[in-house]
């Protein structure tokens, strides 16, 4: 008998059902299955992906750009999108494939979005509009949304679920692996027959996670409600729309939030886990990451199903926390005394279900908590940071031991008892834990940050913010793309005369060099640094979108009006004779300080762009044979090794 083979590539063979994968890799099975599904309903359909990277979803260009191939065979197309908004702007234009069928390579595009939460913010303008105007019924629409509840990688804790709201974007919030596959099916059908974009929540725990998970074609078979009646013309995009504003508004309010609720209870998307038995008293409802830490929570209580029923403690697990389906909040509700609601950052669930209990009391008495206890004075579950189990199975428990009923009450007072002996163990001090991120040896930022004496500098969105938190008299940001603009609103204003801006190339790419015509708009003093290493590094080590190189952007700020432009490198003899425009000087990475000093007393906006590509990328691309090895290498040799730490001030 011939030995079966294992290849990492049947994580994408569809007859290969049972895969370990991670959150990245789902999304890309995700979209092979469904053009699978699509054909075998004979449905010609295509797939489009594209967004911006960021954490969590970083990893996701990776997965997709590792499958090209694969995706090209399935009609599957994997674009990096220049920055948020212009990428969700092209996937609107995916949904018109199809409305002239004589000009249609196929019936329709299924489409993906992704983008961290800055993104989302960035992308609302177009996320109404696409949402207002309508997505394929052969096609589809699913917004990735990478919300950093931690601010671990991003200037802001970010919760995207309002911002659903606001622009009456339904969304699925999956806990784990297999629930982002499934959801993320569940999302296109949904969308197809709703005529919404859908919001997909990828916090950390799911994007960046790894599960074993039943991938089978079957697994997830989307049911067509029947309880609702389509109006005239139906719900989805369609041409010869661009004046009917009001008409786009009225499907959105009179049908297309009723469509998805009736999805929703069509395919039982929300769940009773545990029924709570026949006198329940306390039901919990949750959703996504939230639900993980509650069965967590009862499990450090010792509840398992059996016991949930014993003690009469019901438990409500929502796929689709925004619209909340009505119905089922109802089914779950009835009978209770109380119900907590445990979800993370903003109460959206804990809004809407005293809003839909409110006007009827006599049905559903119930006492209704979440952010804030009993007494409305004191936080439960705070709307700031994460949830943590353990705290959360205290909370719970205590309630469990005034309401609930049966033997096992007393058994959960010794628990709780052990848990808060837990909670109760002073932490570390701060100093004891506290390690601030650095550059790594060989960054170019460990020069090209540096300021002259007198001088100050703004810090921008890349890992050269780090310098912030230096002694690089470095302070202050903005929002991605908005770098240089604040220089505009303070510098009338202060006795200061000249700032230096810092600009990553993927930032400059991305947006900001509109800030840069800002600046020139405003005439103000302000000397950029665009720093060029040659790849998005904070995210990943991506390739520039549209193949950036220092030429390039000389001649664009040129262009633009820039009074003067320098470019500063590691390797000035890389550069032929005209590489660059007239005018335009190149000097040693060594002179860095000189020439700053010469930019600041020019009046206006000057660039200087620095040239030295990413350590980390040297790195990888030596192994990969794509960068020259160096014949000199600096090592710290251990036997005289004192630990005094000069090496990393001597390299910065």
């Amino acid at each position: 008998m011939a030995k079966s083979t294992v290849s990492l590539a049947d994580k994408f063979d569809l007859k290969m059902t049972r895969q370990l994968l991670s959150g990245s890799q789902a999304i890309v099975r995700l979209t092979l299955m469904q053009r699978a599904k699509d054909v075998a309903k004979g449905l010609n359909t295509a797939g489009y992906v594209t967004g911006y990277r960021g954490s969590p979803i970083a990893g996701l260009e990776g997965a997709f750009q590792r499958q090209e191939p694969l995706l090209t065979a399935n009609h599957i197309k994997f674009q990096t999108g220049l920055n948020e908004d212009l990428a969700a702007t092209a996937i609107w234009g995916s949904q018109t494939v199809g409305l002239r069928p004589e000009d249609a390579k196929y019936d329709g595009v299924f489409s993906i979005w992704y983008g961290k939460g800055p993104g989302v913010d960035r992308t609302g303008d177009v996320f109404r509009h696409g949402n207002h105007a309508g997505s394929n019924k052969n096609g589809g629409v699913i917004a990735l949304l990478g919300d950093d509840h931690m601010a671990e990688s991003s200037t802001t804790a970010h919760q995207s679920e309002f911002a659903m709201v606001d622009f009456m974007m339904p969304m699925f919030n999956p806990a784990g692996v297999q629930e982002m596959l499934d959801y993320g099916l569940h999302a296109i059908a949904m969308s197809r027959f709703a005529g919404v974009w859908v919001g997909l929540k990828c916090v950390k725990d799911n994007i960046e996670s790894t599960a074993t998970v039943d991938s089978s074609l079957d697994r997830v078979n989307p049911v067509i409600p029947t309880d609702f009646e389509m109006p005239p013309g139906g719900l989805n995009i369609r041409l010869g729309d661009n004046m009917a504003m009001l008409g786009k508004e009225a499907r959105l309010h009179d049908y297309k939030r009723d469509a998805v609720l009736a999805y929703v209870r069509a395919n039982k998307l929300d769940k009773i886990i545990c029924s709570g038995g026949p006198n329940p008293k306390i039901g919990i409802i949750t959703t996504g990451k939230s639900y993980l830490d509650v069965r967590q929570a009862m499990e450090e209580l010792g509840i398992d199903e059996l016991a949930a029923n014993e003690l009469g403690l019901r438990l409500y697990k929502i796929a689709v926390p925004y619209p909340m389906d009505v119905e089922g909040l109802k089914t779950f509700a009835k009978g209770l005394d109380l119900i907590v609601v445990v979800e993370e950052k903003r109460s959206m669930i804990e809004v809407q279900v005293k809003e839909e209990l409110f006007n009827a009391k006599d049905q559903f008495p119930c006492r209704v908590i979440g952010k804030k206890d009993e007494s409305e004075k004191h936080w439960l579950f705070a709307a700031k940071g994460v949830l943590d189990p353990t705290d959360v199975a205290i909370k719970l428990g205590e309630r469990m031991i005034t309401h609930c009923h049966g033997g096992r009450v007393d058994g959960l007072k010794a628990r709780i008892s052990a848990l808060k002996g837990v909670k109760g163990n002073a932490p570390l001090p701060p100093e004891a834990a506290a390690r601030l991120p650095y550059f790594c040896p060989g960054c170019p930022h460990n020069s090209s940050t540096k300021v002259p004496e007198g001088s100050r500098a703004f810090a921008g969105i890349g890992c050269h913010f780090m310098a912030s938190w230096m002694d690089r008299r470095t302070e202050g940001f903005t929002q991605m793309g908005g770098e240089g603009a604040n220089w505009i609103g303070e510098a009338p204003f202060v006795k200061t005369k000249h700032v230096f801006q810092n600009l990553g190339d993927g930032t400059y790419t991305h947006s900001g060099s509109l800030a840069i015509r800002a600046a020139l708009a405003a005439k103000v003093n302000i000397t950029y640094k665009i720093l060029y290493n040659d790849a998005v590094a904070m995210t990943g080590g991506q390739s520039l979108d549209g193949g950036l190189t220092p030429q390039m952007i000389v001649r664009q700020v040129l262009a633009e009006g820039v009074k003067r432009v320098t470019v500063v490198t590691d390797e000035p003899s890389k550069y032929e004779s005209g590489a660059f425009p007239s005018g335009v000087q190149i000097y040693h990475r060594r002179d860095l300080d000189a020439v700053q000093r010469e930019l600041r007393d020019i009046e206006g906006v000057t660039v200087l762009v620095y040239d030295q590509t990413c350590a980390a990328e040297k790195r990888r691309r030596r192994k990969r044979g794509l960068f020259p090895d160096p014949d000199k290498r600096v090592f710290i040799n251990s036997a005289v090794c004192e630990g005094c730490g000069d090496c990393s001030k001597k390299s910065n």
